[in-house]
């Protein structure tokens, strides 16, 4: 499959509206003097600091290694058809490079790079994660999706201990956490402080529902809105659970995303 590029424009307005994403999971004050202060467990407030797009990988000369890599997103594709989480497996797979994040504001998370524009899609990749303190909160690597020009969007986030599954609302002014359908949306790692956390990490989303799997298994199955359109942005996102140091480094590597024709 050919990798799908979204246009320069896209990118650029997209670019922009991903940097006003930033937002507070917890009443918990900010480290940062450029950004006003959280008033409510309930409310968002955005950041100004600009994040460049993932970088697609060229598209490659066909090769054993190529074909093989291939072969494994087709039947990727087919394993999340036949378990009826997808509706078709026409579609195209992008990869996209490596990449690496930092962030230090308690209970806050920010969008750290753009992927692609859809409302029916899966993002696979390896996520790793370290904490700069052993008794941080909620950290980890993460998505943003459904994401508008007025800010309305979904988080999830693979923390080490659960899934973090946020709807945030900038026209009402709120960020609430959404339960699980089916499944417990529990996981269970060793603390990041100690060693790294390294997990592969799925994120399903088709018609109003996503699907969240942990290396390879669905913890947890959500009900989406139906009253407004997840044709919107996607994105990595990285959730800090301690001012301290580096805060929460996420390292993302074989990062791929499934889009249908």
């Amino acid at each position: 499959m050919q990798p799908k590029k979204p246009s320069p424009v896209l990118l650029f307005v997209s670019i922009l509206m991903l940097v006003s994403l930033a937002c507070s999971t917890s009443a918990a004050e900010p480290t940062s003097t450029s950004t006003p202060k959280a008033t409510s467990t309930i409310t968002h407030t955005p950041t100004n600091t600009p994040r460049p797009t993932v970088t697609p990988r060229p598209t490659r000369t066909p090769n054993l290694a190529a074909t093989q890599q291939m072969e494994e997103y087709n039947a990727q594709t087919q394993g999340y058809f036949d378990l009826g989480y997808l509706t078709t497996t026409d579609g195209e797979v992008t990869e996209f490079d490596d990449s690496t994040e930092e962030w230090a504001q308690l209970d806050w998370y920010k969008p750290s790079a753009l992927l692609t524009q859809a409302s029916d899609f899966y993002v696979s990749a390896h996520f790793k994660w370290t904490s700069a303190y052993r008794n941080a909160a909620d950290s980890g690597c993460g998505l943003v999706f459904a994401a508008t020009e007025v800010g309305d969007h979904y988080a999830v986030f693979l923390d080490r201990s659960k899934v973090l599954f946020l709807d945030n609302s900038r026209s009402a002014s709120y960020s609430r956490p959404v339960g699980t359908t089916r499944g417990t949306g529990m996981v269970k790692f060793g603390n990041p402080f100690d060693e790294p956390v390294e997990a592969e990490f799925t994120l399903i989303v088709q018609d109003a529902y996503a699907y969240v799997l942990v290396d390879g298994e669905v913890v947890g199955e959500y009900t989406l809105s139906q009253s407004r359109s997840l044709d919107g942005l996607i994105g990595l996102a990285l959730l800090s659970g301690t001012n301290k140091d580096y805060g929460t480094r996420c390292e993302v590597t074989n990062l791929h995303v499934w889009v249908p024709n």
